[in-house]
């Protein structure tokens, strides 16, 4: 393991991390070293850059080696391909973990939802395995999730002691949940990270939506009443950030902005933000034809999640408005 104190020479300035990266993990003190799985990611490349920048060790765990050093090729990163390379006494602060296949981008026949369940459970298995073997166990496990846990809800207000609807959406959810739980035999502060749509430039789900909107060919879904839970992804990083330093978070949290909009609201904000007016709508039927089951749970119905754990332990989001998020992320 690199020693972040006797680094080489020729290890890049902490200058050379992103600009747009840098104070979003200040809240995590000192020197410490982190396993972030998923770490080429969307949200994963933008933690670890704000990890380094603050100045921490980061493992990154990748399948492919080489893509990752290309992702990271001037940060204080180590790459593996196997969590077998880290030793029993390697120190590890705190894991955090993010892998998992991306769940909206292609229709959910039988064998993309095992796809979907088994790129969630094998790499949160093998996390458990890790930290049956440390000598140094983490202080905390930080594992994927997403408001889809609660199922499709209409305008009900959802905070993390809500119950659940179901749906293959809550299904994938509980099974990642209820694997990453296993950690807390073994005196590991679990937390249990239910995301919503993460906003920013570059990637996610407005990769795939601005395009269209920037031809005046977006649309509003369905009848466009449905919630959509959503955070910037500065401030997502900045909630994993609080919820490694802060001891008293534990369990589910809501990592969402307090201010969920419908679809209809978000996608006049988005038109709004592309200078093009909302012209059309995308009638739910022809949704249904086209992506099934997918688009009946992911785009036809939603969540109206709110962050009461994250408010509660005294996190502030920098992006609370729609709109003001929207512009900041194209």
């Amino acid at each position: 393991m690199v020693n972040l104190n006797t680094l080489p020479s020729s290890a890049p300035p902490i200058s050379s991390i992103p600009a747009t990266a840098d104070g979003l993990a200040g809240v995590v003190k000192g020197q410490r070293w982190m396993l972030v799985t998923g770490g080429t990611g969307f949200v994963g490349r933008h933690l670890v850059a704000a990890l380094t920048a603050q100045g921490h060790g980061v493992i990154v765990l990748s399948r492919n080696r080489a893509r990752a050093r290309q992702v990271f090729p001037d940060q204080r990163v180590r790459v593996i391909a196997s969590l077998d390379e880290i030793a029993g006494d390697e120190p590890i602060d705190a894991i955090i973990n993010l892998a998992g296949e991306p769940i909206g981008d292609r229709p959910w026949t039988r064998r993309r939802r095992l796809r979907l369940l088994l790129s969630r459970l094998r790499t949160t298995r093998r996390l458990i395995g890790l930290i049956a073997r440390l000598d140094h166990r983490p202080d905390v496990l930080i594992s994927g999730s997403a408001v889809g846990w609660y199922g499709a809800w209409d305008e009900t207000a959802l905070t993390e002691s809500s119950p659940a609807h179901d749906g293959f959406s809550h299904t994938l959810c509980e099974a990642w949940e209820r694997e990453a739980r296993k950690a807390e035999g073994f005196g590991i502060r679990t937390v249990l990270l239910r995301t919503g749509l993460v906003l920013d430039r570059g990637g996610g789900m407005l990769a795939r939506m601005v395009p269209a909107f920037r031809l005046g060919l977006g649309a509003s879904l369905g009848n466009g009443r449905q919630f959509m839970s959503w955070i910037h992804r500065d401030d997502l990083v900045r909630l994993i950030a609080h919820a490694i330093a802060d001891p008293a978070l534990v369990g589910p949290l809501n990592a969402t902005a307090p201010n969920p909009a419908t679809n209809r609201q978000f996608s006049k904000a988005l038109a709004k933000a592309v200078h093009h007016p909302l012209w059309f709508r995308a009638p739910a039927g022809l949704l249904r034809v086209l992506m099934g089951d997918m688009a009946q749970e992911l785009l036809l119905t939603g969540q109206r999640v709110l962050p009461q754990a994250a408010l509660t332990s005294n996190f502030h989001f920098r992006y609370s408005d729609i709109g003001e998020a929207l512009q900041r992320s194209l």
